[in-house]
């Protein structure tokens, strides 16, 4: 019996070592991709300024407007997903013109695109 309650006092306290351990650290898990989209006042701002100043071009088919205001799926997540991404500096001017290019493939996008690179100018920092 004796032998037992030592198992189980150790086997509580490695237990409780590693939650702590993972806890501390960081490990325990966070449920949201690091680089999703994060409402924040400043994106938020952004995403308004795009609406004024070029809501009516377009990715695709899609008006940077409708983009902007109506949560359709797919096009619309990936849209603010990577104008976010720009927005932070977690991506870089080329890489958000690649990114949506290949998303939305038309040829049509680059006064959309140049539109929303002149209004980062524009921004505040975040």
């Amino acid at each position: 019996m004796h032998v037992i309650d030592n198992t189980r006092a150790r086997l509580s306290v490695a237990l409780l070592t590693g939650t702590a351990i993972l806890t501390l650290s960081g490990c325990g898990g966070d449920l949201v991709a690091p680089d999703s989209v994060v409402e924040k006042p400043g994106v938020e701002a952004f995403y308004n300024q795009i609406a004024t100043a070029c809501g009516h071009h377009s990715l695709g088919n899609q008006p940077l407007n409708y983009l902007i205001n109506v949560s359709n799926g797919d096009d619309n997540d990936y849209f603010l997903d990577e104008t976010s991404k720009l927005y932070f500096g977690r991506i870089d001017r080329s890489t958000y013109a690649t990114d949506l290019n290949g998303f939305f493939p038309t040829d049509t996008n680059t006064p959309a695109i140049n539109c929303i690179l002149a209004q980062l100018d524009q921004a505040p920092p975040p």
